[in-house]
């Protein structure tokens, strides 16, 4: 029985204080400590461009790589099959990874595979007597749910915070990220990364990853990587090793309350279809600019970067559903997911448009030399190509200024829609291209 500050037992009170040390008990098994291992350049010292003083000294053509420790957290979703859910961004470039389970059991773990795009990555570990969290449907989450946030913030160890959601749909913390992020203001700091957002019945329905902080520590505005999305990126990673995206070949944006006033939408949400590609899939289906798309698969869509999503995440050679509003009324329509750079045009009526691009990663940043913008395909008789882009080509600047991802080329191309010089490194070869 509880007592009082002079150690009296407090009469009427016992087995009443409200406690969620039971569903805590049953759930942080299956959250884990993640501690890498990974390599990054050396900066390079002037002399060791110099061949003569490295043949002098015997030295290597570059520095040698500088080891990195990091840490952060992971979710067992699979016992049987020891899979583990974690960020990307925790395992990137990873060359060993460690995975330390509540018990104190440490765990060599293989990397499934990883996407950047949703910041989600799958590990493999081989154990016995692993506990699983019970994954939970995100797209139910009300905003003020009470949630729990379980990880490993600065390397202390398993900690447990409260909270609520306090938003749902966030996106815009990263450049032509899928993002669809839970925020809640259960603290998540630093090492938190990977981690579970748990509702109070114990089920998995976020990955924590990431914090808005001015000084990098909790001012009470977190995010997560919802469930359904986590789920979505880790089948394909099982079955493929990787997320293969497709396209339908529309260009969309939101139904804006002007827009929706214009249109004669009254209160209706969703993404207009701004841009339908020649010869696309979307084409082909009948869809037409004007449309409103209001649902995928009979799921609500609240605007254009939800659609992206649901599309985005959708798997290469299956069917979606979209459910549009025409002037005629509203109806419903199967498109074809096709393989392709990007599921959208995502540049619709400029000299990009038709080709599918995405951010250079870190490796392909540092073998050019420069970050920039990949050309991932060309459309056949599309602007991008007339304009002389190629797969493979990588943007590094437009009119003399450094472009470092697609958010700059869209913001050069509203600037500055009349000419364009485009800086582009194609076969390590440094190209201009003059485009209109």
């Amino acid at each position: 029985m509880p007592s009082s500050a002079l150690g009296q037992p407090v009469p009427g009170i016992a087995g009443r204080l409200p406690t969620l040390a039971p569903v805590l008990e049953r759930v942080t098994p299956a959250v884990v400590n993640i501690s890498v291992v990974s390599e990054t350049a050396s900066a390079s010292n002037p002399l060791y461009n110099d061949p003569f003083f490295r043949r002098f000294f015997d030295l290597p053509d570059a520095p040698p790589p500088r080891q990195r420790m990091s840490a952060g957290s992971g979710v067992i979703i699979d016992a049987a099959r020891g899979h583990v859910l974690t960020n990307h961004h925790v395992v990137a470039n990873a060359r060993e990874i460690t995975v330390t389970l509540k018990d104190g059991r440490r765990l060599n773990a293989e990397l499934v595979g990883s996407d950047q795009a949703t910041d989600i990555a799958l590990l493999k570990v081989e154990g016995s007597n692993l506990a699983a969290l019970e994954i939970g449907d995100s797209d139910r989450l009300r905003v003020g749910d009470y949630v729990v946030a379980i990880g490993n913030p600065f390397g202390l160890g398993q900690t447990v915070t409260s909270g609520i959601v306090s938003a749902l749909g966030r996106s815009g913390l990263s450049n032509e990220g899928y993002e669809d992020f839970i925020q809640t203001d259960a603290s998540i700091n630093p090492g938190n990364s990977g981690g579970a957002l748990v509702t109070l019945d114990g089920r998995l329905v976020g990955i924590n990853s990431a914090i808005l902080s001015p000084a990098g520590g909790n001012i009470g505005i977190g995010f997560a990587v919802p469930s359904n999305m986590a789920v979505a990126v880790m089948n394909q990673l099982i079955e493929h090793g990787e997320v293969r995206r497709g396209r339908i070949g529309i260009g969309i944006q939101d139904v804006t309350p002007d827009l929706a006033e214009a249109l004669g939408l009254g209160g209706l949400r969703g993404a207009v279809i701004a841009n339908v590609e020649p010869g696309s899939p979307a084409q082909r289906a009948g869809l037409q600019v004007g449309d409103i798309v209001t649902a995928v698969d009979g799921r609500d869509i609240h605007s254009s970067t939800d659609l992206r999503n649901r599309i985005g995440l959708t798997p290469v050679g299956t069917k979606v559903k979209l459910t549009i509003v025409r002037k005629d009324g509203e109806r419903e329509i199967s498109v074809p997911i096709e393989r392709g750079g990007s599921p959208f045009s995502q540049l619709a009526g400029t000299v990009f448009e038709g080709a599918g691009l995405r951010n250079a990663s870190a490796e392909e940043a540092q073998a050019a030399g420069t970050g920039g913008v990949i050309v991932e395909s060309v459309a056949t008789a599309s602007r991008a190509e007339r304009a002389g882009f190629r797969p493979g080509d990588m943007i590094v600047a437009i009119n003399r200024i450094p472009v470092t991802s697609i958010r700059d080329i869209r913001r050069w191309t509203s600037d500055h829609p009349a000419t364009l010089a485009v800086e582009i490194v194609r076969d390590g070869t440094s190209l201009l291209l003059v485009v209109r």
